[in-house]
């Protein structure tokens, strides 16, 4: 190393020792600093304030960056607890439209006197316009089977068509394959009730209804259809839908649109009818007495 490199190596240090050093002396002077003093502080106020305006944007700027960092991270912990809350929420309304169901299909099973069992709907193959096509319940040859009825509170839904292990496939009442036998509840016509097959309707028609002979009776939008009891299918007087339209009149007879009063889109348990119910009583409301005994009777 050469003697001009070693000066400017002693020049250097002893200036980084000695400008800290009058800078220092400068700011912790008394009240009347002398003209070095006041020299050193000229020169060096400008930079400070450089400095430190420096070091305040940089301050500020990593303040920033750490509180969006942070705020980053509670975002996404609100939005991971808002998600799970959804998810309870969406748990919770199932649960609660499943207590309903089974809640009306409990006393609609008080109510009737034929042998049932309840079921669950698993699946509900649809057609492109959202029409539910039929229906699976998660009964199987164990406890049902083919041509047994299907009822929810709300009326008939359809019979069982097909079984095969744990499962059961329901035909629709609006499925343009079944046939139910139905009266119109105020005018008493009978007739036989089919599916329009409609893929985005659940219509259905009634066909070759006798006209009634007086005009009070002749049947109207909005009547109530209800089942008749024959065909040994459903249950007599059960409500399977209402008038929505007249679609025919050709003097004799009429031809009728229903629609169904069960909504299968939104149908999550049901009950299959596992026997129609017992003939009422004829007797039933006839006092009987006692044979007579030992040729007397009791007055």
């Amino acid at each position: 190393m050469t003697l001009r490199r070693r000066l400017l190596d002693w020049i250097l240090a002893g200036l980084l020792i000695v400008i800290p050093a009058l800078v220092l002396r400068a700011s912790l002077s008394a009240r009347s600093p002398s003209r070095v003093d006041q020299a050193v502080l000229r020169v060096t106020a400008p930079l400070q304030a450089a400095v430190t305006w420096g070091a305040n944007l940089v301050g500020g700027w990593w303040g920033k960056y750490v509180a969006l960092i942070n705020v980053e991270a509670e975002n996404r912990e609100l939005r991971a607890e808002n998600e799970k809350l959804r998810e309870k929420l969406a748990a919770l309304s199932r649960r609660a439209v499943d207590i309903d169901a089974l809640e009306a299909l409990a006393a609609l099973k008080q109510k009737s006197s034929a042998d049932s069992l309840g079921a669950r709907v698993i699946a509900a193959p649809m057609s492109p316009e959202f029409r539910v096509l039929r229906i699976r319940i998660d009964r199987g040859k164990s406890d049902v089977s083919v041509g047994m009825p299907v009822i929810t509170a709300g009326g008939p839904v359809g019979r069982i068509i097909k079984v095969f292990g744990n499962y059961a496939d329901v035909e629709l009442v609006s499925d343009n394959a079944a046939r139910t036998e139905v009266v119109i509840a105020r005018t008493g016509g009978r007739g036989i009730m089919t599916g329009l097959g409609k893929t985005d309707s659940y219509a259905c028609s009634i066909e070759w209804l006798e006209r009634a002979t007086n005009p009070e009776a002749a049947i109207k939008v909005g009547d109530e259809v209800v089942t008749s009891g024959l065909g040994a299918t459903f249950p007599p007087g059960l409500l399977i839908g209402t008038v929505s339209k007249i679609t025919g009149d050709d003097g004799m007879f009429q031809s009728v649109e229903v629609m169904p009063s069960v909504d299968v889109s939104r149908v999550r348990s049901v009950l299959v009818l596992l026997a129609p119910p017992p003939p009422p009583d004829p007797d039933a409301k006839n006092k009987k007495r006692s044979d007579a005994m030992f040729g007397a009777r009791a007055l």
